[in-house]
């Protein structure tokens, strides 16, 4: 469900979220468990709810039964709250107050966090189901842990180490000597080659890690391909989204820190370096040898080239086009990049004198009648 329950998100009723034929469910639980998850507090119902209710499932706040769980975590949405049905709804402090008397809460000073919580109670992600399907290709030399799960169609190469609770997709392809780590989640169709992933890495389908970077020389009949000798990193907790690409460094690794999050359809050429938790949107791409520091924040259809900085905690808009370092904690936008006031400073100054004055257009006008 999209972050502040837009329009979208609440579209769909009750019974239509998180079915059983695409999701596990957990549950019934205790408002008091759930706040737990959740880390916030738990503040019964001030009417109508008798001690020990439970909630079974969540819903949006429009359409959520007396059984579910619902949340609020954007103020365009509250009259909803004022209306819902729900019988537990997880809100900010500022907003408690409003939650309708038949219903209990979960009171957090982050809303978004505390459903992220209480919704994986409900609905956890599946654990491996252990065995090796009868079409899947295993090389020789492999160590495939006993509790993992190979899908029907996929190729595990020579030498390679998969780590326990891992899950391999259908179709997916496992290069010669990769190592995955424990509970790794690998989509239908992915290709991993010259590699090692981390502990928790997800990565969705379609998704390409370790192929060549684009390195070539200029040679007197044309270009010649750089050998690409290092590898891709990916440290623990990254997820990758679906159809991006990674490439191998050429002489040194290419490395996506810890709980980096990569959108669908993303770019990283090769030697690039990201930091921890970083963020790159959809449709990004990230020139060779870049480097990003801790929180950076890259959003859609930006585009760095190689060889530079961008300091921790740096933003960078969207369509933006990055051509010199960034510093950390720094806000940038527009191609070139720059600071967002000043962009804005200039988008302004730019509609001022594309304007002409009404006096300027009449005496033109007069100028051509006669």
């Amino acid at each position: 469900m999209a972050r502040g329950q837009g329009p979208a998100a609440q579209a769909g009723r009750a019974d239509t979220v998180a079915d059983t034929r695409f999701f596990t469910r957990h549950g019934p639980f205790s408002g008091e468990q759930l706040a737990e998850a959740a880390g916030g507090e738990f503040v019964p119902a001030r009417e109508g709810h008798a001690d020990g209710r439970t909630y079974s499932g969540i819903g949006p706040l429009q359409s959520a039964a007396p059984s579910e769980v619902s949340f609020l975590d954007n103020r365009r949405y509250a009259a909803l709250l004022d209306a819902t049905k729900a019988g537990l709804v997880i809100v900010a402090p500022a907003f408690a107050k409003r939650v309708p008397p038949g219903s209990a809460a979960i009171v957090s000073p982050t809303p978004y966090l505390a459903w992220s919580r209480v919704a994986r109670m409900f609905h956890p992600a599946r654990n491996a189901r252990p065995g090796i399907h009868t079409m899947a290709v295993i090389g020789a030399d492999s160590v495939i842990d006993p509790s993992c799960e190979i899908g029907p169609f996929a190729v595990i190469g020579d030498g390679v180490e998969i780590g326990a609770g891992t899950i391999i997709g259908s179709h997916a392809v496992i290069g010669d000597g990769v190592r995955i780590g424990q509970d790794c989640r690998i989509g239908a169709q992915v290709v991993v080659s010259h590699a090692t992933l981390g502990d928790r890495v997800i990565l969705f389908p379609g998704a390409k890690i370790g192929q060549d970077g684009f390195g070539f020389a200029v040679g007197p009949a044309g270009f010649e391909s750089v050998p690409q000798l290092g590898h891709v990193v990916l440290e623990h907790d990254v997820e990758i989204g679906a159809n991006s690409t990674i490439d191998r460094g050429s002489v040194q690794d290419t490395v996506i820190g810890a709980g980096s999050r990569l959108d669908n359809l993303v770019q990283i050429g090769h030697n690039t370096r990201l930091g921890k938790c970083c963020i790159v949107v959809s449709q990004a791409g990230i020139s060779g040898s870049t480097e990003l520091g801790d929180y950076v924040t890259v959003a859609a259809q930006a585009g760095l080239i190689g060889h530079i900085k961008i300091g921790t905690k740096a933003r960078i808009g969207a369509q933006c086009g990055v051509m010199s370092d960034v510093e950390a904690g720094a806000d940038v936008i527009g191609s070139p990049a720059m600071p967002f006031r000043e962009f804005f400073r200039n988008v302004a100054t730019l509609r001022r004198l594309s304007k002409k004055p009404e006096s300027g257009n009449a005496g033109e006008a007069g100028a051509e009648e006669k």
